[in-house]
C-alpha cells in the first residue's frame, strides 16, 4: 500500500499532503516510525564514545523525525477531524506512544550518558543555548522517572500508559455528549435573537438535517449567544443545564469513574517522584514554582471578584424585579439578563457590534497587527493540500523571506472538538536545517454566510493567533526548545498579551467594517465598546477562578478522594454565588483531563494575565500601541525565544522589571466600584 508517511514530502514548503494522508496510513507508519526510533536511541545509548554534546543532546533532538511527523498529523486530525476509525486509532495508540516515551526515559544507559554529559556542563564550553537544552533534557528525564529503581520504575510507566489511555478516553468521552445533544428550537423560541444568531442556527439545523427551524447545540459558540439573548427561559434552562452536564450523564459517556482514577494515579506518580503531591509536582517545573505561590495569586484576585460578582448579582435581580419578575435570579439567567443591563447602563447592545465583526476582516486585522509589530506580511495560497475544506493557508513573511505557513479551521463541525487551540504541522528548528513552522489555529465558530462574530469570538481569534505568532516567529536552534515549549504559566502570555490590540482604535476603525455597506464601525458605537469592554467582570472572573482552583484542589486530594465531592468542598470554602457555575466543571473539564497539559496548571493563564497587563503597559507607557523599540523588545525576548531563557529573565528583558499585580486588578475593573 502506498503510504504518503514514507515518501518524501516534495509539496510546497514540503508540507504534509493531508488531502491523501488517510486514517489506513496511521497504523503502518506508527509500527515504522516506532521501530526507526527505537533503533535510534539504541545506536545512542551504545556508541563507544564519551559522552558529548553531539552524540547525545544533538543526537536526541535529531532523532525520531518520522514519529514526530506522524503524530504531528494524527494529532491534528484527531483534534479537528476525527471519526471512529481514528478515535480507534487513538486508543490503541495511546498506551503504545506511552510505553515507548516510558522506554526512552528510563533508559538506563542512555541517562547514564546523559547525566554525565549535565554533571560536566560548566566546563564542556557549551554556548547558552546549548547549555539550555542540556538542562531541559536532563531535567525530562529526571521527571519522567529516570532515577526511579526497580519496580517503581516500571509502576511509572504502567501508571503513564494508564493515564494516557484515560486521557484520551475522557475527550472522546464529552466530544460524543456535545456531538450527541441537540436542541431544535420553533420561531417562537427563537425570540430576542439578534439576526446574525438566527442565521447561524438555521444553519445548524440546516446542516443536522433535522425538522425544525432552528437549532443550537453544546459547542460554546453555539450555546452562549443563545443563553445571551433568548426571550424563552425554559428553553435557556434546558440549554444550560445539557451544556453543564456534558461528561455527567447517565450514559457510556461519563467521566465520573475516569475523573476519579487519574487524580489517584497522578497522586502515585508524584508520590514515587519524590512529591508531596501532584501539583507540587507539576508546578516544580513552572515559573510560579509551588502550589502555594499559585493558590496566592488566585486567591489575592478571588476577593475583589467576588464582591463584583455580587454587585453584579444584586443589580441583575433588582432588573429582573424591576421588570414584574416573580423568580430569583438563576444560572441560565445570568447572560440574558446581563445583556439587558448592558444595555441600559451603556446604551450598548453587542449585537450591534456583530455586523461590523465579519471573520474574514478579523483575520486581516490580525494580520495587520502581526504587520505593525513584527514586519510580517501574509500571502493566501490556494494550491496547498487540506484535510477539510474550510481550511485556509497563508504563507508568512518577514522582510519578504517566506518564515512558515499559517493554517486557520474556524468553523466548528462534527468531529472537531470544542474550544479553540493552536498547535502545529512542525515546529521550526535548525538542527534538521532550516526548518520553518508550519502552524495551524482552531476555532469553532459558527459558520454562516457571512460569518459574524461577537467581540469575545474576535478576542478568542486574536488570542489564538498570538500563540500562532508565538509558533511563526521562533528563532531557535533546537526543537525541544521551540516556539512553545515553554512553561504553562508562560506560555499563554503571547497569547493573552496579543488580545489587547484588538481594542485598539486603530485597528477596530481599519477592520471592523459592516458586512453590507463596507462602512466602518460609528465611532459613538465604538466608544461605547470600549467604555462597556470591562462590564460583568465580577462574573467572568470568578467563574475562571473556580475552575482554577478546583483544578489546584484536586490534585492536591489524598488518593481515593471522590472528585466531585471534592469540586463541592472547594465551591463552598470559597463560598461561590449560587448563581455562578464554574467555567468548567470537572467532567468536561478537557484543560485537566483530556491529557497531562492543563493539570494542575489552569491557573497558568491567570498566572500569564499578570504578565500581559503589566507587559501591554509598556506600550502605553510609550504613548504608542506600535512603539518599535517595546515591539522589538517584545520579539527578541517574549515570541522568537522560545525556550531558550529562563521565563522570569525573559520577562525582565523585555519589560525591565519584574511584573505587577496591580495591572490585572486594574484591567479587569477589580479595584475601582461596578459602574
Amino acid at each position: 500500500m502506498s503510504n504518503p508517511f514514507f515518501e518524501a514530502w516534495t509539496g510546497p514548503f514540503g508540507a504534509p499532503p493531508l488531502d491523501r494522508i488517510a486514517a489506513e496510513h496511521f497504523r503502518p507508519a506508527y509500527d515504522r516510525a516506532l521501530a526507526e526510533h527505537t533503533a535510534e536511541i539504541a545506536a545512542i545509548a551504545s556508541n563507544p564514545a564519551a559522552p558529548g554534546f553531539d552524540n547525545v543532546v544533538l543526537a536526541l533532538e535529531k532523532s525520531g523525525r518520522l514519529l514526530t511527523r506522524v503524530d504531528s498529523v494524527f494529532s491534528n486530525l484527531t483534534s479537528s477531524s476525527t471519526n471512529e476509525e481514528l478515535q480507534a486509532i487513538e486508543l490503541e495508540m495511546a498506551p503504545r506512544l506511552s510505553a515507548h516515551w516510558s522506554a526512552i526515559s528510563m533508559h538506563l544507559v542512555l541517562f547514564a550518558r546523559l547525566d554525565a554529559l549535565y554533571q560536566s556542563r560548566e566546563s564542556i564550553g557549551l554556548d547558552g543555548e546549548s547549555l539550555r537544552v542540556l538542562e531541559r533534557y536532563h531535567l525530562d528525564f529526571v521527571r519522567a522517572g529516570a532515577q526511579l529503581k526497580g519496580s517503581n520504575r516500571d509502576r511509572l510507566a504502567d501508571i503513564a500508559q494508564r493515564l494516557a489511555v484515560l486521557g484520551t478516553q475522557f475527550s472522546q468521552n464529552v466530544l460524543a455528549d456535545e456531538e450527541n445533544w441537540i436542541l431544535p428550537l420553533s420561531e417562537a423560541q427563537m425570540a430576542g435573537i439578534p439576526a446574525s444568531i438566527r442565521d447561524a442556527a438555521a444553519s445548524k439545523a440546516a446542516d443536522l438535517k433535522i425538522d425544525a427551524a432552528f437549532a443550537v447545540t453544546l459547542s460554546r459558540s453555539s450555546a452562549e449567544p443563545f443563553l445571551q439573548y433568548a426571550d424563552d427561559r425554559a428553553a435557556r434552562e434546558q440549554l444550560y443545564r445539557a451544556w453543564v452536564s456534558r461528561g455527567d450523564n447517565p450514559n457510556t459517556h461519563n467521566n465520573s469513574a475516569i475523573i476519579t482514577e487519574m487524580l489517584a494515579l497522578r497522586a502515585e506518580r508524584a508520590t514515587l517522584l519524590g512529591h508531596e503531591n501532584f501539583a507540587a509536582f507539576k508546578l516544580a517545573d513552572s515559573m510560579a514554582g509551588t502550589p502555594q505561590k499559585a493558590r496566592a495569586l488566585l486567591e489575592d484576585v478571588w476577593g475583589p471578584a467576588r464582591k463584583r460578582a455580587l454587585e453584579e448579582r444584586d443589580a441583575l435581580q433588582e432588573l429582573i424585579t424591576r421588570e414584574g419578575g416573580n423568580f430569583r435570579l438563576a444560572p441560565w439567567d445570568w447572560r440574558y439578563y446581563a445583556e439587558k443591563l448592558r444595555q441600559e447602563r451603556y446604551d450598548f447592545d453587542e449585537a450591534e457590534l456583530k455586523p461590523y465583526f465579519q471573520l474574514g476582516n478579523l483575520i486581516e486585522a490580525a494580520f495587520y497587527t502581526a504587520q505593525k509589530l513584527f514586519g510580517l506580511s501574509f500571502r493566501e495560497r490556494t494550491d496547498m493540500p487540506i484535510y477539510h475544506p474550510d481550511v485556509r493557508v497563508w504563507e508568512v513573511l518577514r522582510e519578504g523571506e517566506v518564515i512558515g505557513l499559517f493554517y486557520g479551521d474556524y468553523f466548528a463541525r462534527a468531529g472537531k472538538q470544542g474550544g479553540a487551540w493552536m498547535s502545529s504541522f512542525r515546529d521550526q528548528e535548525r538542527v534538521n536545517g532550516n526548518v520553518l513552522p508550519i502552524i495551524i489555529n482552531n476555532c469553532n465558530f459558527s459558520k454562516s454566510d457571512p460569518c459574524l462574530l461577537s467581540f469575545d469570538d474576535a478576542v478568542t481569534l486574536f488570542h489564538e493567533f498570538g500563540h500562532a505568532l508565538h509558533g511563526l516567529l521562533s528563532q531557535v536552534r533546537f526543537p525541544r526548545l521551540s516556539g512553545t515549549n515553554v512553561a504553562r504559566d508562560f506560555v499563554e502570555l503571547p497569547s493573552q498579551l496579543y488580545e489587547h490590540w484588538l481594542e485598539e482604535p486603530d485597528v477596530l476603525t481599519r477592520f471592523a467594517r459592516h458586512h453590507e455597506t463596507g462602512e466602518p464601525i460609528p465611532k459613538p458605537l465604538l466608544d461605547k465598546l470600549l467604555a462597556a469592554r470591562n462590564y460583568g467582570q465580577g462574573f467572568t472572573t470568578v467563574e475562571f477562578l473556580a475552575s482554577a482552583l478546583i483544578d489546584m484542589d484536586f490534585h492536591t486530594l489524598q488518593p481515593g478522594s471522590d472528585p466531585l465531592a471534592a469540586q463541592a468542598e472547594t465551591l463552598t470554602r470559597i463560598d461561590m454565588p449560587e448563581e455562578i457555575a464554574p467555567r468548567h466543571a470537572a467532567p468536561h473539564f478537557t484543560h485537566v483531563f483530556s491529557g497531562d497539559g492543563y493539570s494542575a496548571g489552569y491557573y497558568a493563564y491567570m498566572w500569564s494575565e499578570v504578565l500581559d497587563a503589566d507587559g501591554f503597559k509598556a506600550f502605553e507607557e510609550a504613548h504608542d500601541p506600535f512603539d518599535p523599540a517595546t515591539a522589538h523588545r517584545l520579539h527578541k525576548y517574549i515570541y522568537a525565544s522560545g525556550g531558550t531563557r529562563d521565563y522570569a529573565t525573559a520577562y525582565r528583558a523585555f519589560r525591565g522589571r519584574d511584573p505587577h499585580i496591580e495591572a490585572l486588578l486594574e484591567g479587569r475593573s477589580l479595584t475601582t466600584p461596578a459602574a
